[in-house]
């Protein structure tokens, strides 16, 4: 990695997104832009690059915001829809630079063929079809992109096995619930953690403030910004104000230099 790497939070909301869909909850009626969260994705860029780490059903209006006119690939932590369903979307990156590398556990690969075979048919491709360069990711394996290696980590999200990702001195981690030790070996000497903080009321599959909180003092960090933000956890500005003087809350179109 020639270049500083720069990390634009194109969505840091779960799920649902925040505003939920007909909820009256407060949050989701803040007019504050901070409390509005979009599918949870990151762009990084660095020298003339452009990878997202997922691409959920917001893709489209996260790309525009962002003005990113070239994608040099994309690197799926899982199969989940709002991690995954924005595929469709690359197509006006497809038609001007062909097959869009992707980067994924084999599981995981799978599942992409399954709900999105029309991308991945080798024959009688219906025209206008995006088409990829499919890339599997196994534990332990570090791969390039660019010119610079990744580390794949691997990461329980309930029962299902996700990846997260570091490159260099940064590391993003999202869906995580628990992490074996040796994994979490691959973490420490971070600089810039991303890791995901639901809410505050414990989750089956997902750190609450607490279980991050408590991860980030465990791997000590330079700084640290919370993702796969909930509702539920409360206003941005509030929450904010009671976290460590190192650890914030990512908020959608947030740039950070690492």
């Amino acid at each position: 990695m020639g270049g500083k790497l720069k990390v634009t939070f194109l969505g840091t909301g779960t799920s649902q997104g925040i505003p939920v869909i007909g909820s009256k909850h407060p949050v989701c009626l803040s007019a504050n832009p901070k409390d509005k969260r979009l599918r949870v994705s990151v762009l990084l860029s660095w020298d003339d690059f452009n990878y997202a780490i997922d691409c959920g059903p917001d893709f489209r209006q996260q790309m525009l915001t962002n003005n990113v006119n070239k994608l040099d690939g994309i690197l799926f932590t899982h199969e989940h829809a709002d991690h995954t369903a924005g595929i469709d979307d690359i197509r006006p990156y497809f038609f001007r630079q062909g097959d869009i590398p992707i980067y994924a556990h084999e599981r995981v690969a799978a599942s992409l063929k399954k709900r999105f075979d029309y991308i991945f048919a080798d024959e009688n491709r219906y025209p206008g079809a995006p088409a990829v360069d499919l890339n599997i990711i196994e534990n332990n394996q570090h791969f390039t992109i660019g010119n610079t290696r990744v580390v794949p980590i691997d990461i329980d999200h309930n029962r299902l096995q996700v990846f997260g990702f570091r490159l260099k001195d940064f590391t993003y981690l999202t869906d995580v619930k628990r992490m074996d030790s040796e994994e979490i070996e691959k973490v420490r000497g971070t600089k810039v953690l991303v890791v995901n903080a639901l809410r505050e009321e414990p989750h089956h599959s997902h750190f609450n403030l607490e279980e991050a909180l408590a991860f980030v003092e465990e791997v000590k960090p330079d700084v640290t910004y919370f993702t796969h933000i909930s509702h539920l956890l409360g206003f941005h500005d509030e929450v904010e104000k009671k976290l460590p003087e190192n650890v914030h809350l990512a908020y959608d179109n947030l740039v950070i230099n690492v």
